[in-house]
């Protein structure tokens, strides 16, 4: 019995918007794929100056808000798979946004160890 694979190429991001409750992409392929927005629990809980606040990363793989310290893959996008992170860490990010605080993961790291 013989198996064969498939190769399959992910195109890249060339822009993305995000809308109250949709986050859509721009592909290198001519495709526009949409995904709820609460998927991604950061973005929902942003406001419209941080969601706007985005840049492409390797070279359109993806996509990184700074304001949020979010990252999010067009093959994650395109595969259909929504954020992994923990209510946890969405609690402690939500706490960290509501008092001010930096909201990159080693700012918050280093504030809960008290440095």
């Amino acid at each position: 019995m013989s198996v064969s694979t498939l190769e399959v190429s992910v195109p890249e991001a060339e822009t993305v918007t995000v809308s109250g409750d949709t986050l859509t992409a721009e592909l290198s392929d001519g495709r526009t794929i949409s995904v709820p927005l609460d998927w991604y629990p950061r973005l929902t809980h942003a406001t419209p100056e941080e969601r706007d606040n985005w840049r492409l990363i390797g070279a359109g793989e993806g996509v990184h808000w700074p304001d949020l310290d979010e990252d999010i893959s067009v093959e994650g996008l395109i595969a259909g798979r929504p954020s992994a992170k923990s209510r946890e860490s969405l609690q402690r990010w939500l706490d960290a946004k509501c008092a001010g605080r930096p909201l990159t993961l080693h700012a918050l790291m280093r504030h809960d160890r008290g440095g």
